[in-house]
Formats: structure tokens, C-alpha cells, sequence
């Protein structure tokens, strides 16, 4: 195995790949340019040293990964990999994955600029499928290649050579689980990963690429190629520095551009940079274009958005709250079970959160909602105006409810309520289960300038942590312009 961490400036920073005996990449950039595709050293290098060759003649890597900072020419490495593959390497299908379908279709095009402007090429099209969703070239020999969105299913029912997965920083588990199965009955495949740096603001499926990298920085993979451009961002001790902590003089360092990226006075000129740098926020230039990512754990604990162990720090058994309390409930996205929570606040000023009930199905959940109103008069009911518990606005306002339908960022600001309770320590529960298992497998979405829980990506029921969010919510803010005087 052969491990690399300090290239040249203009090549990748971080280089780990396989031992092998021959390389297919030389006949991959010749096509290249035949095509009219004139590769930099630094693409020509991860060609070389992806289509690396066993003695047996079989990829010595089945995984080929490249982070790098935008615009710096990661599309052109893909667009060579999938001309050899059509041309040289004869794969018989090809599949390219983006997270967005504009980024599919502009890759497909692309591709089909360099084919149909080499008449060598152009001529072995047999078909070329431009209908929405379904974009992809076949050859007069049958070959393939498909340009697909990623969705839960995309990818199912075909048999891949080569797997390419563009903007990989967005990577689904869910979905990778789709696609490399795909692989699985080919006698020489290998799937590559296209991605920039992940930031966890807004990246909320970056742990599978985060995986990949940590392979790769390891370098003991025996059967990864991994290539990273960016800054060794490290404080005194050696930790990985986050994006939040680059300060003015590391992000107009010049020199450090051109380590995390190549193509800087190719495509890329200084004064573009220097651009960027004064109109992006230091942290989103940090990441966007230092190649320094805000990465995800990947033993799981990144899931933890609030640490068990300071939920477990406020358990009161005996805790309770005065009326009027709120209640909130939620339903999960498969209607299979639901939860009904209340919050309110205690005598000593505390705040209290505690799970009401949680079944199976939601047939339950109109009848104990009028039970729970009858008894306590509660100041409010609230669910989730966007969420499955919206469906049962009709049955409840028919039992004289009216619910409260929190919008978007109304839920933003209700899971920024919940975070910082937990963080300050001011609110107090009983220690029930059934929050402390949502808030384990409970992950977050990015909505707007804020957070939410999300149903579709946590990897439990979280029902109950969306009913106590929103319980919560509605006693700091309804409760409180009930209540409260307004003081000039």
C-alpha cells in the first residue's frame, strides 16, 4: 500500500492507493484528448493510480474517492472515466449518480459534447435517450451509460461496471445501499466518488463520504484510492481545526490556495478567489474552497445532535408542571405509531417535558387528545402544520379542538427552543425511554437559517422528541404572550 501526505502544491495533498503492476489510465487520458479533453497532471495522476491493475488484470482498487473544492475540475475526471469505460474498457453499463437532477443532466451533457464532437466516437452511438429521467448513451455493442438522480430506489434492477457518484458529499446511506449492490454480479467493477468537503450546516447525509476519508487518511485500505486537495488545518496538538476556526490571516494565505486547489491558474484565478473570500463568510470559505470540511463523526455519535449524557443530567422523577400546560402530538411518516406529549412550567420557573402517550397506528390519538383537553384546558394543542399530524385537522376541530399548525419556521425556531433548554439546563423530564431512544437515532435536517428534527433520516421513531419539541414551544411562546406583560 502506498501513502502519500505531502505532494506538490499542485497535486493532491493527501494520495493513498493500492500497490499495482499496471495501469489502464494511460490509454484513458489518450482517449481523453482525442475527444478533445486535455487533462492537468494532478487528474492525470488519479487516472493513473484509480485504474491501477492487479496482476490478474482486475482493478486494484474496487473504490476510487477524490475530494476537491469546487470548480476545480472533478467533472473532467468523471467525463474521462466514462469515456474509457464506453470506449476502452468495455463496460457494459455505466452508472452516473448525482444528489441533483440538474447536475445529471449537465454531466450528461457534457459527455455527449466530447462524443458527438470526435467522429471516431460518434459514430459506435447507437441511440442517445434525452427523455426526463432517463438520459443515458448506449453503443452500437450494446455499452451503456445512465444518468440518474438519486432516489431510494435509483439505481435498482441494473447491473453496473462502473458506479460514479457525483456529489458524493450528499450521500444517503439509504441510497448507497441502493446502488452498490449493483456491482455485485460484475466481474471488474469499481465506483467512484466525486465530492467537496462536507459541511454539516448543510450537508445532512455527509457520513458515508466522511467514512471513505477516513480510510483514506488512514491509508491502509487495501482496496481504496483516495485523493484530497485541501488545507492541513491542524491546531497545536495535531487536531483537525473545524471551518469556524479559520481566521483571516489563514483564508488570504495565497499559498494555501493552491494546495487545496488544483486548478488555480487554470480555471481558477487568484482574483476570483480573492472575490469569494471578501463577499463568503469566513466559515463557508473555508470550506467551499480550503477544502477544510466540517466532518461527521462516524461511530455514530453525529446523530447525537443534544449528548446523552446531558439529557440523562435532567432526569427529575418527581417533576412536575402547573397548568395550563401544553400539549403537542406527532405522527411518524408511515402512520404506524404516534406520540402525545405535554410541557409546561413548574413552581421553581423550570421548564417540564414529559411523553403523555405513545401507541401503535394514530386511530387513538383524536379520542385521548379530547380526554386530555376536557381535563386540563390546556393553552394550547400544536402539531406539525407540514407534518402526517396535520391529517387529523378535521377530526379533532369536529371534537371542538382546534389544533395549532406550526409552520416551517416556526418548527425551526421550536427545535432551537428544545436545544437550548437542554443546553442551559433549564428544563427538567421524568427519564421516560421513549425521548431518550429518539433523541440516540434522532438526526437533524438544515431548514432555512436553522435546524429541524428529521423524520425521513433519523433511524428511529421520533415521535416522541418531535411531540416534546413542540409541546415546549407552544409554553415559551404561547404561554408566554398569554401571560407575560409587555413591557416597554
Amino acid at each position: 500500500m502506498t501513502l502519500l501526505m505531502e505532494a506538490t502544491p499542485v497535486m493532491p495533498r493527501v494520495q493513498a492507493f493500492p500497490d499495482y503492476v499496471s495501469s489502464a489510465g494511460a490509454e484513458v487520458i489518450e482517449l481523453a484528448e482525442m475527444a478533445g479533453l486535455f487533462l492537468d497532471p494532478w487528474q492525470r495522476l488519479i487516472l493513473e493510480h484509480g485504474l491501477g491493475e492487479k496482476a490478474n488484470g482486475k482493478w486494484a482498487a474496487l473504490e476510487v474517492a477524490m475530494v476537491v473544492p469546487r470548480q476545480n475540475g472533478k467533472g473532467s475526471v468523471l467525463e474521462a472515466l466514462e469515456l474509457g469505460g464506453l470506449y476502452v474498457l468495455g463496460e457494459r453499463m455505466i452508472i452516473h449518480s448525482s444528489h441533483q437532477f440538474d447536475t445529471s443532466l449537465e454531466a450528461f451533457r457534457r459527455l455527449l459534447f466530447l462524443i458527438e464532437g470526435a467522429p471516431e466516437l460518434s459514430r459506435r452511438v447507437k441511440r442517445v435517450s434525452r427523455s426526463h429521467g432517463e438520459e443515458g448513451i448506449e453503443l452500437t455493442n450494446g455499452q451503456r451509460i445512465r444518468f440518474r438522480t438519486r432516489t431510494k430506489g435509483g439505481g435498482r434492477g441494473f447491473t453496473a461496471d462502473r458506479l460514479i457518484l457525483d456529489e458524493a458529499m450528499i450521500l444517503p446511506e439509504m441510497m448507497l445501499g441502493a446502488l452498490m449492490p449493483t456491482l455485485s454480479a460484475r466481474p471488474n467493477p469499481q465506483v467512484v466518488y466525486a465530492a467537496s468537503a462536507v459541511d454539516q450546516q448543510i450537508h445532512e447525509h455527509g457520513v458515508v463520504l466522511a467514512r471513505v476519508r477516513e480510510r483514506g487518511h488512514k491509508g491502509d485500505d487495501p482496496s481504496l484510492a483516495y485523493f484530497e486537495c485541501s488545507v492541513d488545518a491542524r491546531d497545536d496538538e495535531g487536531v483537525e481545526l473545524s471551518p469556524d476556526h479559520v481566521d483571516d490571516e489563514m483564508s488570504g494565505d495565497q499559498d494555501l490556495w493552491a494546495v487545496a486547489n488544483p486548478g488555480l491558474g487554470i480555471r481558477i484565478t487568484a482574483e476570483h478567489i480573492e472575490k469569494e473570500r471578501r463577499s463568503m463568510d469566513p466559515r463557508t470559505f473555508a470550506v467551499e474552497r480550503l477544502g477544510i470540511g466540517d466532518w461527521p463523526a462516524t461511530d455514530g455519535t453525529s446523530a447525537t445532535v443534544i449528548p446523552i449524557e446531558q439529557w440523562d443530567g435532567l432526569v427529575d422523577p418527581a417533576s412536575v408542571a402547573l397548568d395550563p400546560v401544553c400539549f403537542a402530538f406527532d405522527i411518524s411518516p408511515d402512520r404506524s405509531s404516534a406520540s402525545i406529549s405535554a410541557a409546561g412550567v413548574r413552581a421553581d420557573g423550570l421548564k417540564h417535558v414529559e411523553v403523555i402517550d405513545r401507541r401503535r397506528g394514530t386511530g387513538w390519538v383524536v379520542g385521548r387528545l379530547s380526554e386530555l383537553n376536557a381535563r386540563h384546558e390546556p393553552s394550547a394543542i400544536v402539531c406539525d402544520g407540514a407534518g402526517p399530524a396535520a391529517s387529523l385537522l378535521h377530526d379533532l376541530i369536529s371534537q371542538g379542538i382546534e389544533p395549532v399548525m406550526v409552520s416551517a419556521s416556526e418548527y425551526g425556531r421550536a427545535c432551537g427552543i428544545f436545544y437550548d433548554a437542554v443546553d442551559q439546563g433549564v428544563l427538567r423530564h421524568l427519564g421516560t425511554p421513549e425521548v431518550r431512544a429518539a433523541l440516540r437515532g434522532a438526526a437533524k435536517r438544515p431548514l432555512g437559517d436553522a435546524w429541524a428534527w428529521s423524520r425521513k433520516n433519523s433511524s428511529v421513531d421520533i415521535t416522541p422528541l418531535v411531540s416534546v419539541t413542540l409541546a415546549l414551544w407552544g409554553t415559551d411562546i404561547l404561554v408566554a404572550e398569554e401571560l407575560r406583560p409587555f413591557v416597554l
